[in-house]
């Protein structure tokens, strides 16, 4: 059977990685979750005092970026590969709202985007992968096979992570989680380094309304119609 390039771009919070994990799985397929990787620089930034609210150093984290090591390492017990940041585990960490506060700002620096774009296409250069993120089908893989843009209402994202963060046992309150995909989603798209926007062949999916089986469905029946 051949093997294709699967490349999921959307907002924040509309499931991305848990439907191309989910598919990963079904297919036999690498699964690069590249949000993973921002948010690893940014907790990087924010240990190393480079970002903080109204301060952000970005000289000094571009001059260090040469410091920073990200490697996926498969967890056999979950099912799918973890971050690493030289050397430690820090997928618990790169999950917060404090790193979600800043990760839209350090994805801006056209040095850390080059940095991480050259190293997901080193790992889909033999195909059989499924990425997402923000840039996949626009610049990452602009000629990956099949292309999906997820989108859903800001309220039902807000509402979507605020339940997440909550079972997690995280303090937050649902109107700050709503500011933060508010806010990340005006700097995903104004940025001037690889805005996130529709590829013009990517198929828009708005999950609304959608379970989470059922848009697992209906992308799974246009990839078999591709294979």
């Amino acid at each position: 059977m051949k093997k294709i390039t699967i490349a999921i771009d959307g907002y924040s919070s509309t499931g991305k990685s848990t439907l191309a994990k989910e598919l990963a799985k079904h297919l036999g397929y690498i699964f690069v979750d590249t949000g993973a990787m921002y948010r690893a620089v940014t907790l990087f930034a924010l240990e190393n005092k480079f970002i903080k609210q109204d301060f952000f150093d970005q000289k000094a984290l571009i001059e260090n970026l040469p410091n920073i090591n990200l490697e996926f390492q498969f967890n056999k017990d979950f099912g799918f590969a973890e971050m690493f940041l030289n050397g430690d585990n820090i997928e618990k960490q790169i999950r917060t709202i404090q790193v979600s506060s800043y990760v839209s700002q350090v994805a801006t620096i056209s040095e850390v985007r080059e940095k991480l774009v050259e190293q997901q296409q080193e790992m889909g250069k033999n195909k059989g992968i499924v990425m997402d993120g923000r840039d996949i089908g626009t610049v990452v893989f602009p000629n990956a096979e099949l292309k999906i843009f997820m989108t859903a209402s800001a309220q039902t994202r807000a509402q979507r992570r605020f339940d997440e963060l909550q079972s997690k046992g995280d303090e937050v309150t649902f109107e700050e989680v709503l500011k933060n995909v508010q806010d990340r989603d005006f700097i995903d798209t104004n940025r001037l380094d690889s805005p996130l926007k529709k590829a013009e062949d990517a198929i828009e999916i708005d999950n609304s309304n959608l379970s989470r089986k059922e848009q697992y469905n209906i992308v799974l029946e246009i990839i078999q119609e591709l294979l």
